[in-house]
């Protein structure tokens, strides 16, 4: 299965679509993440809060790709963004995994409140200069976060992941990465579960194009050029949610799609201006 690859603006490349491990924890979750590695996936997102880059280093370990053919990521938590605490967080990080270097280390929320993001990206700036990390990017930060970490360090973010989903399109933070390159990831790409299989706009399109709705949406973030990163522990559901560069949406039923957004579109109410993670 040819899956197609996105360049970021600092030179490294990620397969159009990555695998989440929200979750997926232990024994279970490395045999999940080993599945999904066998199964094409070569982007695979984690976070310090996760509490599970063990798991993903194990299945790194056990599946049969070589590191080096590999796109992990990881993501520092809120409690840790003073400069000293970034850097032993981040080798914490690496020492949990049993692993060299992430290709991709995010910060996971800007916790405005606390404003240590800055001095946050100045340590991930370090830190890639020391080679643990290939290329730095945040999760959630809005478009006055961005510039601020770019006029205060000079160095912009290669990634910008955010919720985004058919019920909360970011339209406008979308426009915002586009002009800055900072390319979009997506979390939670597919919502609720129970709330998308229900809908009916989707379900007429999935059946337009003989897919199924996930497939469906996740295309919807392919032709938005945003990167999805589905999760699923399934080895069906996962070759499923790679099965989606063997078609395209029409302009009319990407606007369709587009309608369904919502002002409260949020998944739990986690506003990067308010929401403070630890």
């Amino acid at each position: 299965m040819s899956i197609p690859t996105i360049t970021l603006h600092d030179g490294l490349t990620l397969p159009a679509i990555g695998f989440g491990t929200y979750a997926l924890n232990g024994n279970a979750g490395v045999q999940a993440i080993t599945s999904a590695i066998d199964n094409g996936y070569r982007l695979i997102d984690t976070a310090y809060n996760y509490e599970n880059e063990g798991t993903v280093g194990e299945a790194v370990r056990r599946s049969s790709i070589s590191r080096e053919e590999l796109i992990i990521t990881s993501k520092l938590p809120g409690r840790y963004q003073t400069y000293d605490k970034v850097v032993t967080a981040i080798q914490e990080s690496l020492y949990r995994a049993d692993l060299d270097y992430y290709d991709l280390y995010l910060i996971h929320w800007p916790n405005p409140k606390q404003d240590h993001y800055v001095e946050a990206w100045q340590a991930l700036i370090d830190a890639k200069k020391w080679g643990l990390i290939r290329s730095i990017g945040v999760c959630n930060f809005l478009p006055e976060h961005l510039e601020r970490l770019e006029n205060e360090t000079g160095v912009k973010p290669s990634i910008n992941q955010i919720e985004l989903h058919p019920f909360f399109n970011q339209e406008e933070q979308r426009i915002f990465n586009d002009e800055h390159e900072i390319k979009t990831e997506s979390w939670s790409p597919l919502a609720k579960a129970n709330e998308i299989v229900q809908n009916e706009t989707l379900q007429k399109i999935a059946d337009e194009h003989n897919k199924t709705i996930s497939q469906v949406v996740l295309r919807w973030h392919h032709q938005l050029g945003a990167i999805p990163i589905p999760k699923s522990a399934s080895p069906k559901r996962q070759l499923e949610n790679l099965s989606i560069f063997d078609f395209s949406l029409s302009d009319a039923e990407m606007g369709m799609i587009a309608e369904l957004t919502r002002p409260d579109g949020r998944l739990n109410d986690q506003d990067p201006a308010e929401y403070e993670e630890f």
